[in-house]
């Protein structure tokens, strides 16, 4: 599919690109009118958000640009940055060192080569399955029994969800749909508009209309009034964006709200570990957003469960 001839997705880029341009605007008219401290942090941080929504967007547009092997290539490269984060903040000992090179440069690429060779029985259970026993005896034979089931865990839940879960959004490029050949990166752009519109728009809500904490010691930031009004408003997206996927608008929407809410736990889940090791952020990567684990935290629960939802009904 060229993105250049193809309507619909011109019609989905150029309104991804508008909102960011109307966001920029919003972000400069805040800038210049809002003087009290407080509230020049919060649109300084807004700003920044904006800035780097600009870049991710371009890259990605451009990964896709490139077909199937770009959107691969680049998804790769965010579940490698995206495991490093995760392994730098679960401290491991030297006796893991050779462990963690089996997973960083063995098992994660391995993994991707799978997606782009479109070999969907290995692809499924690779990581989940194979990786998952021999990460455990890589890290007996080394000898060092201290901590070793939390060490091993530590290693075999970075897998899973920086490379396992994460893999899954490129590999809907590999469905064969009925009526609906060929069109594998409308449904990926599909779920990254969903899962990354439903982040935003629950701070937007919560920002502005949020009271009433969903659990305070874990995300002091999610409120009932912030998550309940994105899953509702990306929701409404979804549905709307049903004639670029294979789904009718019904199903869109029962589709478009499960996205949100497997979102919503990935970033709950994913709080969970930060607040566990005392930390705001993954990493500094992203300007506004902290690391890639941070930006694509929903996108580990929501890909995975959309993957198999299409590949179960719609294949």
């Amino acid at each position: 599919m060229n993105l250049l001839t193809d309507p619909e997705m011109l019609l989905l880029l150029g309104g991804i690109g508008g909102l960011l341009t109307l966001s920029s605007l919003i972000g400069w008219a805040l800038d210049r009118r809002v003087r009290e401290a407080p509230a020049r942090l919060v649109i300084a941080n807004l700003n920044a958000r904006i800035r780097s929504w600009w870049i991710m967007t371009a890259v990605f547009v451009a990964a896709l640009a490139t077909g199937g092997i770009g959107s691969v290539i680049l998804f790769a490269l965010t579940s490698f940055i995206a495991l490093r984060e995760f392994i730098t903040l679960t401290p491991t000992h030297r006796a893991d060192h050779r462990t963690l090179f089996w997973a960083f440069f063995i098992f994660a690429p391995v993994q991707y080569l799978l997606v782009g060779i479109q070999w969907y029985g290995l692809f499924a259970i690779f990581i989940p399955v194979y990786a998952f026993l021999f990460i455990p005896l890589r890290s007996a034979l080394a000898g060092d029994t201290e901590d070793f089931l939390a060490r091993t865990a530590k290693i075999q839940w970075g897998l899973m969800i920086a490379v396992y879960c994460v893999s899954h959004a490129p590999a809907l490029l590999m469905l064969e749909i009925p009526g609906y050949q060929g069109e594998g990166a409308k449904l990926l752009l599909y779920l990254i508009i969903v899962v990354q519109l439903s982040d935003v728009l629950q701070y937007v809500f919560g920002k502005t209309l949020g009271k009433h904490r969903i659990v305070p010691r874990l995300s002091p930031n999610k409120t009932w009034e912030g998550t309940v009004g994105g899953i509702v408003a990306a929701t409404l997206v979804g549905t709307l964006l049903w004639w670029v996927t294979p789904f009718t608008p019904w199903a869109a929407a029962v589709i478009a709200l499960l996205i949100c809410l497997t979102g919503f736990a990935g970033g709950l889940v994913m709080s969970a570990i930060k607040r566990d090791r005392g930390v705001k952020d993954f990493g500094t990567l992203i300007e506004g957003h902290g690391g890639i684990l941070d930006r694509i935290d929903s996108l580990c629960f929501a890909a995975p469960v959309f993957f198999h939802v299409v590949r179960y009904y719609y294949t």
